[in-house]
C-alpha cells in the first residue's frame, strides 16, 4: 500500500527522537497502521543536526514553509514550539488540506479554538498526544476512553522540573534556589526556567484538559497560574508533619456555576498515589462519574517517551486518512457545534482547604485571636501545629489546615488579621496554600 508522508519541522530533542523511533519500530507500526509511515522531508535552522540525524534517510531544508507547501506530504509535524512561526505553519498547513500533529502545548492553549475551527472547516485533523504529559495517553483516555462519563474533575502533575525540584527539596531539605541550580545542571530545567517553575508551561496543559473533559473552548487567559518559586523548605516540612506532600498541580474541576481552572502547589494526603510521583515523573488523576478515579502515571518529557506519542497521532491520522471528516473522533472530544460556554470561575469562587503558617508573637491570646478571625469569616479548622519558639526567639510558627472554604473568605481573613495585627508582625500569614485532594 502506499505510504504516508510526514514532514518534520524541528528536529530537536523531539523531532530526533521522532525520526529513530519512527525508523527503528517502522515494521511495527507499519503492522499497527496498515501502510508505511515515513518522514520524508525535514526542516530545521540547523542544517548540520539535520543531517547528522537523518543520515540521507529524508530530505533536509532550512524552509519550513516549502515543507508545509510540497504537494507530497500528506502529515505536517510540528514540532518547532512556541506561538509564532509555529502558528503560521500550522495554519498553513491545514490551508494547504494537510493533517497536523503537534507537541506544542502553549500553541494549543492559546490559539487552539482557531486552529482547530480552521482544521473542521478543511476537514483535516490535529493530533496533539505529546501537547500534555510526554509519553502519557492521557489526551486518548479522554477523547475516547472515558466518552461514557461526565468527567467531574482532573488533577496532574503535568510538569517534571518543578516535581523533581519538590521531591528534592522535600527529600533533602534543600532551599528552592539550590534545588533549582542543580536541577539546571542535570538538565532538568532550561537555563531560563520561568514557564516551569511559575506554572505557564503546566497551565497550558490543564486548559487543554480541561476543554477534552467539559467540552469547553480553551480559556488559558482565564486560569489562574501560581509557581513554586516562594514555596519555603519550610512549609514543606510542615506539610509532612501533618501527613501531606506539596505537588504543584494543575486542576480543572466541574461545579454548577462553571469550572475552576487553576495551577499551584497543592497539599496531597500522603497515603494517596499521586503523591508518591516523584523525580521527573507525571501522573494525572480523572474522576468520572461512571468509572470513578483513574490514574495515569509515566514520562511527561524526553526524546523518546514524547516520540511515542507523536508516532501514536501519527498512527492514529493514517488509519483515519481516507475517512468521511464526520465519522472521526472530534478534536476537543465533543462535536463542535456542541461546545459549551461554561465560565470559569475566578479564583476568589475557588473552594478547597487552606494550608496557614502564621508568623506570631510568643504571648497569651494570639491564638485565640487568630482562631476568632477565622470564624468571623466561616473558617473552620482541621488540624493545627504550633512549633515552640527557639531559645532567646520571641515568634514562633502556627500551621493550620482549614475544612473547606472558599478562596475570598481566606483573603478577607487574612486582611482581617494583618490589621488587627497593626501593621506588626503579630499573625502575619508567612505562607498560604491551598489542600486539595483529601
Amino acid at each position: 500500500m502506499k505510504p504516508i508522508n510526514a514532514g518534520l519541522l524541528g528536529i530537536g530533542t523531539v523531532g530526533g527522537g521522532t525520526f529513530n523511533v519512527l525508523a527503528r519500530n517502522a515494521a511495527e507500526i507499519t503492522r499497527r497502521a496498515g501502510r508505511p509511515i515515513r518522514i520524508t522531508r525535514v526542516a530545521d535552522k540547523n542544517l548540520d543536526l539535520a543531517r547528522q540525524v537523518t543520515a540521507g534517510r529524508a530530505q533536509v531544508t532550512d524552509d519550513a514553509f516549502a515543507v508545509v507547501a510540497d504537494p507530497e506530504i500528506d502529515i505536517v509535524i510540528e514540532l518547532i514550539g512556541g506561538c509564532g512561526i509555529a502558528r503560521e505553519l500550522v495554519l498553513q498547513a491545514i490551508a494547504n488540506g494537510k493533517h497536523v500533529v503537534t507537541a506544542n502545548k502553549a500553541l494549543l492553549a492559546m490559539h487552539g479554538n482557531e486552529i482547530f475551527a480552521a482544521a473542521h472547516e478543511k476537514g483535516v485533523m490535529v493530533a496533539f498526544e505529546a501537547a500534555v504529559a510526554g509519553g502519557i495517553p492521557i489526551i486518548k483516555a479522554l477523547r475516547e476512553g472515558l466518552t461514557a462519563n461526565r468527567i467531574q474533575w482532573i488533577a496532574g502533575i503535568i510538569n517534571g522540573t518543578t516535581n523533581f525540584i519538590l521531591s528534592e527539596m522535600r527529600d533533602k531539605g534543600l532551599p528552592f534556589d539550590v534545588v533549582l541550580k542543580e536541577a539546571q545542571r542535570l538538565g532538568y530545567a532550561e537555563a531560563d526556567p520561568t514557564f516551569d517553575i511559575e506554572g505557564v508551561d503546566a497551565a497550558h496543559k490543564i486548559t487543554i484538559l480541561s476543554a477534552l473533559a467539559f467540552g469547553i473552548p480553551m480559556q488559558f487567559g482565564k486560569a489562574h497560574v501560581e509557581g513554586i518559586s516562594k514555596l519555603e523548605a519550610e512549609d514543606i516540612k510542615y506539610a509532612e508533619q501533618l501527613g501531606y506532600r506539596i505537588k504543584l498541580l494543575g486542576i480543572a474541576r466541574r461545579r454548577a456555576e462553571g469550572v475552576e481552572l487553576r495551577v499551584h502547589p497543592t497539599l496531597i494526603p500522603a497515603r494517596r498515589l499521586i503523591a508518591n510521583v516523584e523525580g521527573a515523573m507525571n501522573a494525572v488523576l480523572v474522576q468520572g462519574d461512571a468509572v470513578g478515579a483513574t490514574l495515569y502515571y509515566g514520562k511527561g518529557a524526553g526524546a523518546e517517551p514524547t516520540a511515542s506519542a507523536v508516532i501514536a497521532d501519527l498512527v492514529d491520522v493514517t488509519r483515519m486518512h481516507t475517512a468521511d471528516p464526520e465519522h472521526r473522533v472530534p478534536h476537543l472530544a465533543f462535536q463542535p457545534d456542541a461546545m459549551e460556554d461554561t465560565p470559569i470561575l475566578p479564583l476568589s469562587e475557588v473552594e478547597t482547604s487552606y494550608y496557614l503558617r502564621l508568623r506570631v508573637e510568643d504571648k497569651p491570646g494570639v491564638l485565640a485571636d487568630i482562631t476568632r478571625i477565622l470564624a468571623d469569616q466561616g473558617i473552620s479548622i482541621d488540624a493545627m501545629i504550633q512549633r515552640e519558639p527557639g531559645e532567646g526567639e520571641s515568634q514562633t510558627d502556627i500551621i493550620m489546615l482549614t475544612h473547606v472554604t472558599r478562596e475570598k473568605n481566606v483573603d478577607a481573613a487574612i486582611a482581617k488579621d494583618r490589621g488587627a495585627a497593626g501593621g506588626q508582625e503579630e499573625g502575619d500569614p508567612a505562607a498560604h496554600g491551598r489542600a486539595g485532594l483529601r
